[in-house]
This record gives C-alpha cells, structure tokens and sequence, in this order.
C-alpha cells in the first residue's frame, strides 16, 4: 500500500493551487488468470495495476490525471496536470461544477477470507478445470461436448482515498470468479451453448461452497434434454415464469442503468447509452405495480460489488431504485447530488486508477416476495418457466427488452412438463413490471462485469432476485 503522506501532499498541492476541492486515490489492483480449453491449458498470467488518481475542482471546472509512478514528483506532476486542465476549461463551462455536502468516511475495511487466494494455486486451479471438462463430457448421454472453456480468477483491489473534505478510507477486497463456456452438440438437433459463471468477494473457500463441478454437471444434463426434446412455446399468450437469473439480468439492465443520475441527466448519451427516465419523473412516474421494487445496496457481505465506502469516501448504503412500482433514488455521486438538490448515496465508482469516479452499480436485485415456487405454478393451466437465458437485448433508453430463454419448460396443469426450445419474451419496462402478479421467496444472485463510460469501464457486481411469474403474455421463438 502507497505511503499516506503522499496523498496528503498531493493534496495539499492542489488546494494551494486555487482548488476548491481536491482528491487523490491509489488503486491497486492484482489478478491472476487462468484458462483452459478442453482440459488444456490455454494461458496464465498476472496483471498488476496500480497508481493514483487526482481530481481537483478549479473555477467550477472538474480536472482529472492519473500516474502509475509513486514517487512524489510523478504524483505532484499530475496534480499540476489536473489542475491546469481543469483551469483551462472552467471559462468554458456554462454551469460551474459544484458537489453537495455529504460527509465523508475515515475509516479502514477489508474482507478477510477464510482461506487466502494465495493458497490457491495453478495446480488446484488446473484440476478444478479439469476434473469440471471430464465430469460434464461423461455425463452427457445424447449429446457431444464439443466445447468446453474454463477459466478461473482471483482479484484484491486495494485502495486509499484523501480528501480535502474530510476522507480518509483505506480499503481491501478480495475477489474470485470461476466460469465456464460450453457447447452440446446433437447432429439432427443442432448446438445448444451455456456460460456459467461463479463470483463473490472473500477467499478461496468459495470454491467448495459453489459446489462447481456438480453444478456445471446437473446444467449440462439439463441443457441435453432440452437440445434432444425441447419443443417451440405454445403460440397463445400464457402465464410465464422467469427464473431468478433473468431478473436480475432484467432488473441490471432496466432498473440499475437507466437510474443511474449521469444517464438521466444526458451525460453518458455518447458513452454507454440514455435512459427513459427523466428528472422530473423521480418520485412521480410509475413504472410498474407493488411487486415492482427494485434495491441496489454495496453493503451485501461476501458479494462482487461488495464496498463500504465509495470512491468519494461517501458512506454506503443501500439504494432503492424502483420502490412499489415508483421511480425511487437513483444512483449518485456528489456532482449529481447536487444537480438533483440530494446528498449523495455513495454509488461513485472507478474501475482502476486511471478512471474518474462515476454513478455506478453495484448488486441490484428485485425485492423477493413470500411465496414458494410450487405456489408459483399453482393455476397456471398453460404456462411457460423460463430459468434461464442464451442471449439478451435492450435499446439505448432501456426501455424496449428482449430475452431468449435457455433452459425452459412447459407448465401444464401447475406442473413442470417437456422443454421448451428458444422461447422469446419481448416487452417494455412498464410492462414487465406491470405484469408481475407474484414473487418467491428465495433471493438468488449472480456475478457480473457491468460496463460504462468512455473510457470504458468494468466493475464487479452481482444481480438477482426471485423467480417471478407474470400475467400472459404472448412468446415469440428464436430460429
């Protein structure tokens, strides 16, 4: 970990340059890598990023520069780097940038794994991998594994942030991911293809928790039937199921990012796409009925988007987006707080050191409801369960969607019956949330990498929620 005087200083430079606000934070962030094909090893390697990153508010201007060097001369360069850029533009500006008044953290955090990833290594890695390519071939019956990719990673991500406002947070998260690609193929029936991921922050005692190798083994086998069986969905609309890991997808993709406050207010219509939400709809329009509330909260234990101070050094909390069908609090940093009249809710991310901070997510789910799924089927006379997907779809404003389910079955009679082969639900956000008529009770998540911003930037998270049913609707099919 870097030297605190040295973010102290920099600090202290950039005030003494005229700046009315000014931050610096070392970021480091080490990952080992391995990937397997087929049994084989394809590569392993390791990644070391770290430096500091200054931001400086000058004549209402935001300046940003970063170093990987971490002697004190690089880091004062780039705060005079900042500083100039931010001098430069601030005649430019037509509304000066300003920051609300949260408080900032001083405090210290670190996820403590029961077992070290540095206990993980290559030879346990490439067994996993291994033992996984040789149990999911064996298990298939009909079918041919034609592919099988295997990858395995380990991530801590060390940071420190000062402020002249106050912060001070020192932090450490470990992180692993486990995941696996892979192709049936059935000569008369064509290829059906499946990515699995596992993730969560902590140490290397996920592995035995995620059970991997049975879990890709029951997917595989699952994924068999519905290549050799799998019918086309009924044509007339039907009542459908959509299983834990589609929500969360679609609460990610339609609830998080388009209620994040920088989308909203047009900043990322150049970058990662805008939203259909506006400010003036916040607390107003409605979205969706009571089963419609979405919650994005950091402070999940042993989750990827776990962190309890963000990239400002604003407490975290959790975030309820979508709140009964209401268009809630969308995600904040101090810049658009301040625009939106608010405090910020601590959703300031950057994905390493040479990234500014933005309105980020972190694990958004949808609010589980109290029934059981067997409750779910129940009085669905004719009805579709989709549990999981193959491929996804949804427009700039995030508001038209489309999901082609993976593995899916026909409900017939409030029982799961045959597979069901691509089945595709399209709709709008107003309506998938308007359409939700019940919601189990268990509450599943999932890891991701969600992207944004130019320069681009990918940052942990996990998604998720109950299955939920919804009202009848008509499915389309994939070719």
């Amino acid at each position: 970990m870097i030297d605190e005087g040295l973010l102290v200083s920099a600090v202290e430079l950039a005030t003494s340059r005229g700046a009315t606000y000014a931050e610096a934070r070392y970021q480091e962030d080490v990952s080992d890598f391995v990937l397997m094909r087929n049994g084989r090893v394809l590569s392993l390697s390791t990644s070391v990023v770290r430096g500091v990153g200054i931001r400086v508010l000058v004549g209402g201007s935001l300046g940003f520069a970063a170093t990987d060097r971490l002697d004190r001369e690089s880091v004062n360069a780039a705060v005079e780097e900042a500083v100039s850029r931010a001098r430069a533009l601030a005649p430019l500006m037509k509304r000066p940038i300003e920051f609300d008044e949260s408080r900032t953290g001083r405090a210290s955090y670190e996820v403590v794994p029961k077992v070290s990833l540095e206990d993980l290594g290559v030879e346990e890695r490439v067994g996993l991998g291994r033992e996984a390519y040789k149990a999911v071939g064996g298990a298939l019956r009909e079918a041919r594994l034609a592919v099988f990719v295997f990858g395995v990673r380990t991530h801590v991500q060390r940071k420190l942030i000062v402020s002249s406002d106050g912060a001070y947070v020192r932090s450490a998260v470990p992180r692993i991911s486990v995941w696996a690609n892979f192709v049936e193929h059935l000569p008369e029936r064509g290829t059906i293809q499946r990515y699995a991921d596992f993730g969560a922050s902590g140490g290397a005692e996920r592995l035995k928790e995620w059970r991997v190798v049975e879990e890709l083994v029951q997917e595989a086998q699952s994924l068999e039937r519905v290549l050799a069986s799998g019918v086309e969905p009924p044509k007339e609309e039907v009542e459908v199921i959509v299983g834990s890991e589609i929500i969360g997808l679609v609460v990610h993709e339609s609830a998080g990012h388009p209620m994040e406050a920088d989308r909203i207010l047009g900043r990322e219509a150049a970058q990662a796409g805008e939203s259909y939400v506006k400010p003036e709809m916040i607390g107003k329009f409605r979205v969706g009925n009571e089963y419609a509330t979405v919650i994005e909260d950091p402070t999940i234990p042993g989750s990827s988007g776990f962190y309890l101070y963000d990239d400002e050094g604003v407490p975290a909390r959790a975030r309820y987006l979508y709140r009964e069908g209401l268009l809630h609090e969308p995600l904040h940093n101090r810049h658009t707080a301040k625009l939106f009249g608010t405090l910020s809710n601590g959703a300031a991310r950057a994905m390493d050191y040479s990234r500014e901070p933005i309105p980020r997510m972190s694990n958004t789910y949808l609010k589980p409801g109290d029934m059981s799924f067997e409750e779910l089927l129940e009085g669905v006379k004719l009805g579709v369960y989709m549990k999981s997907y193959m491929e996804w779809n949804i427009d700039d404003i995030r508001w038209n969607q489309r999901y082609v389910g993976l593995e899916s079955y026909l409900i017939v009679d409030g029982e799961i019956s045959r597979p069901v082969r691509n089945p595709v639900l399209e709709l709008t956000t107003g309506d998938f949330y308007s359409k939700i008529t019940g919601a189990g009770k268990q509450l599943r998540f999932y890891p991701g990498t969600c992207g944004k911003g130019e320069p681009s930037q990918g940052v942990p998270v996990w998604y998720g929620g109950p299955d939920v049913r919804l009202s009848k609707i008509r499915l389309g099919v994939a070719a």
